[in-house]
């Protein structure tokens, strides 16, 4: 958890709802079965530089490839790191550097979650907050160089992102022992803040106010057709 998730709205939405001052050239279109290694959307708030140091921090929404590449990793290649559990990321090496001064948050209007019932079979369900309001996953983030590409290539740096995850907790923990860490409005500036340097503490009071957010959260079965990462469109939500 978590390995699937929706974000069904347009960039130029995410622009408006979150009073981003700058936003990339590439970011990807609504999804519908966002899978690993996917592009996906990842706020961040960066200190101000040149003229403007000193002033209030700018809110950039980037594309990010979901699964983090640590910058002093050999590359993309191997199994992707989607998810980092909350309780111990402070504490790991590869989340440690992320944790102190590269969070973010990534949007979605919901995720998949499979579910064994008593019958023993695996079935999917959306998890998703009421009236299509957007979620924000709790992130952190890193910039990978890639030794072989030129100088002014664009691939030259890759950004990626992985999600962090808890225990689930209210009616979620009937679907899956863990769930994301959803970020609310009320917290997110603080969880974002470029000064401040993060640490277990910061996500443990993030991670514990993620279930006041996740108890209004409905859930439904969807087809299994979301299985396959060639699935996508706005059928994929629907109740079976």
């Amino acid at each position: 958890m978590c390995g699937r998730f929706v974000m069904a709205r347009a960039s130029s939405d995410l622009v408006a709802l979150f009073d981003v001052d700058v936003s990339g050239d590439t970011l990807p279109d609504p999804s519908w079965n966002i899978a690993p290694t996917r592009s996906v959307h990842l706020l961040v708030d960066a200190a101000p530089r040149g003229a403007d140091a000193g002033g209030p921090p700018v809110r950039r929404l980037a594309a990010a490839r979901w699964g983090l590449v640590p910058g002093g990793s050999d590359g993309p290649e191997g199994p992707p790191v989607i998810n980092a559990r909350s309780e111990t990321a402070a504490g790991k090496p590869m989340f440690q550097a992320a944790v102190a001064a590269r969070r973010g948050l990534v949007p979605a209007t919901g995720y998949y979650e499979w579910s064994t019932g008593p019958d023993g079979v695996k079935r999917p369900y959306l998890v998703r907050l009421p009236d299509d309001e957007v979620m924000l996953f709790a992130a952190l983030y890193e910039w990978w160089r890639d030794p072989r590409a030129a100088a002014d290539s664009p691939s030259r740096w890759l950004l990626s992102t992985t999600l962090l995850t808890r225990a689930s907790s209210g009616p979620l923990a009937a679907l899956h022992d863990r769930m994301p860490v959803v970020v609310g409005a009320d917290v997110m500036d603080d969880w974002l803040d470029p000064e401040t340097e993060g640490d277990d503490d910061l996500v443990q009071g993030v991670a514990g106010l993620s279930p006041e957010i996740a108890d209004r959260a409905l859930f439904h079965e969807v087809s299994p057709e979301v299985g396959s990462v060639s699935a996508d469109s706005p059928a994929l939500v629907q109740p079976v």
